[in-house]
């Protein structure tokens, strides 16, 4: 029998001031242990209305973890990875790697950033990077109700992405009164975050609201899961992710992710003595445009 999805904790994601200055508003989405919500470390929900010409951002580096860049409206990258509204962009920063997120203009963005953690035999794996643009986002329409499938499999759709963590990404959004019911492994750790409007979650309607963050119960026993979505009377749009949880312990500081803090003395001293490439020098076959 299959396992039926619901609430089992819901919030509303505090606003905080952003670290690029004035315009820069972020709210932390994950507010759980990670052993609740392994293998997501962090996501944040990034908004910037900059009305100047200053280049805001600059290059950073990051190891050990996958940054996953969704970028619901605006535009930023450098020339060779530049994101425009709808486009998703993941980054294996693996050993080691530095990127640059730089916004020159003026410009309004919106931009969810999660930080994926890789399996343990993955963690230093070679730094790569994959941009999949809207357009090439298998989506699904039928009755009032629309998936895109970023990442893994949903709505009989399967993304083109590459995953060392199995994981679903999708961007749903349902006309009012729109329903759908989809399948994901009962496994695997998942939450709503609810973009706009309203919906009822599972067969006891529990009611999450624009702006909140659901993270949903898991098994691991059955093989499969439903998971009822139900829009309100203004309907609804959200992104869903879900994932496997990996079960190891992570260490975290800074911009880096190991499995001891010797993994993290290391990597400062890698960063400090220039061993870090570019992600703009990684060769051809780790540069993967969908």
């Amino acid at each position: 029998m299959n396992l039926h999805r619901k609430l089992v904790n819901v919030y509303t994601p505090p606003v905080q001031q952003g670290f690029l200055g004035d315009g820069h508003v972020a709210r932390p989405v994950i507010q759980v242990d990670y052993i609740q919500s392994d293998p997501f470390i962090v996501l944040m929900d990034d908004q910037l209305t900059k009305l100047n010409e200053q280049p805001v951002g600059g290059p950073h580096p990051h190891a050990g973890f996958e940054t996953v860049s969704l970028l619901l409206e605006g535009e930023m990258g450098d020339e060779a990875h530049r994101l425009h509204d709808g486009d998703l962009q993941i980054m294996t920063a693996g050993s080691g790697i530095i990127h640059t997120e730089t916004i020159e203009r003026q410009a309004s963005m919106r931009l969810l950033q999660l930080w994926l953690n890789l399996p343990k035999k993955d963690r230093w794996a070679k730094p790569r990077v994959q941009d999949l643009s809207l357009d090439k986002v298998p989506t699904f329409a039928q009755n009032g109700v629309t998936i895109g499938v970023y990442s893994g499999s949903l709505a009989g759709l399967t993304s083109p992405i590459q995953n060392y963590v199995p994981l679903i990404i999708a961007d749903i959004r349902l006309q009012p009164g729109a329903s759908t019911v989809q399948h994901i492994p009962a496994s695997y750790t998942a939450f709503l975050y609810v973009l706009d409007g309203s919906l009822q979650v599972g067969d006891q309607a529990q009611e999450i609201h624009q702006e909140q963050v659901g993270w949903l119960n898991r098994s691991a026993d059955e093989a499969s899961s439903e998971l009822k979505l139900t829009a309100g009377e203004s309907g609804s749009r959200l992104i869903l992710y879900a994932g496997e949880p990996q079960g190891d312990a992570i260490v975290s500081h800074g911009p880096f992710i190991g499995d001891t803090q010797e993994d993290i003395r290391r990597l400062y001293q890698e960063y400090r003595q220039g061993k870090m490439n570019h992600i703009a020098t990684v060769e051809a076959s780790q540069r993967m445009l969908w």
